[in-house]
């Protein structure tokens, strides 16, 4: 399998700091960097962040830590999509999930009421087939499209990975998507998640590629601080915050050792505070980019 590292926008997604910190990922040589979808925030907005990032590289590869599909219009995701992998081809990784993080969202990002993981499972359909096909005809119960396609579409299939950790999201994962992103999961967790994604699969006469597994991984570079081990027991009060908050460096090997052997090898590493992104990216460049193959 092949490891991969890659950042979370994090300390480096505000607007006014996030040219030097795309800058900065692409100098130490970092495989990825990874937009999360926060409307009410000061975080770029992942579309316009994985353009602007983009067409200032030309090595790092740039994902969402997950935009949202419900809601939006398949079609016009695709052009997206498209649009983004013919002026960076192979650096577009999109990750998409079933709702928003912050409940306050939720309204932004309409479906009707009850059917959200019919619409996702919808969208994910349609968007694959526009993707893929030169004409589509669609007929769905939210979407219709009536023989017509993308004037321009990716060169090579692009990977579709979606978020989540319920069961229902998990098997989506192995009925409809290429890879899984997940979070706030131990590697035991994470491990079962796999093998309920690989069945999923198997089900439904697909392979998702074995290196196509990963997580996102919480750093706290100086201890895990009350306030985050609160967010964290709030979210999963069932686990103890430091099975899931990486407690500086050491703490982050050893639960990547865990996720590997759980069988996962693609990680998103998560870190918040004042710290400068300049000593973030460095040490990152020093502990991590030796662990690649």
């Amino acid at each position: 399998m092949k490891v991969r590292f890659g950042v979370a926008a994090g300390i480096g997604s505000d607007p006014g700091r996030f040219p030097g910190f795309v800058d900065r990922l692409e100098e130490a040589g970092v495989d990825s960097l990874w937009l999360p979808e926060l409307v009410y925030s000061k975080a770029v907005d992942p579309t316009v962040g994985m353009a602007f990032a983009l067409s200032r590289t030309t090595r790092l590869k740039v994902g969402t830590s997950v935009a949202i599909l419900p809601g939006r219009h398949p079609v016009l995701v695709a052009k997206q999509l498209a649009t983004l992998a013919a002026l960076a081809p192979k650096r577009v990784l999109p990750v998409f999930g079933l709702r928003p993080a912050q409940p306050a969202e939720h309204d932004l990002f309409p479906v009707p009421p009850g059917k959200r993981a019919a619409v996702f499972d919808e969208s994910l359909r349609l968007l694959r087939e526009v993707l893929d096909s030169e004409r589509v005809d669609f007929a769905g119960e939210f979407f219709t499209l009536d023989g017509e396609g993308l004037e321009a579409r990716p060169t090579r299939p692009l990977d579709i990975w979606l978020g989540g950790s319920a069961p229902a999201g998990l098997r989506r994962v192995g009925r409809l998507a290429d890879g899984w992103l997940g979070s706030f999961l131990t590697p035991a967790e994470a491990g079962r998640a796999r093998e309920t994604i690989r069945d999923a699969a198997d089900q439904a006469g697909r392979e998702i590629e074995d290196d196509h597994y990963g997580i996102t991984v919480f750093l706290a570079e100086d201890g895990i601080a009350p306030e985050r081990a609160a967010q964290i027991r709030s979210r999963r009060p069932d686990i103890d915050p430091s099975e899931l908050i990486a407690n500086g460096w050491p703490g982050l090997h050893r639960l990547i050792d865990g996720y590997i052997a759980a069988g996962l090898s693609k990680f998103v590493i998560s870190t918040t505070g004042d710290r400068p992104y300049e000593e973030f990216i460095d040490r990152f460049a020093a502990e991590l980019l030796p662990r690649q193959n």
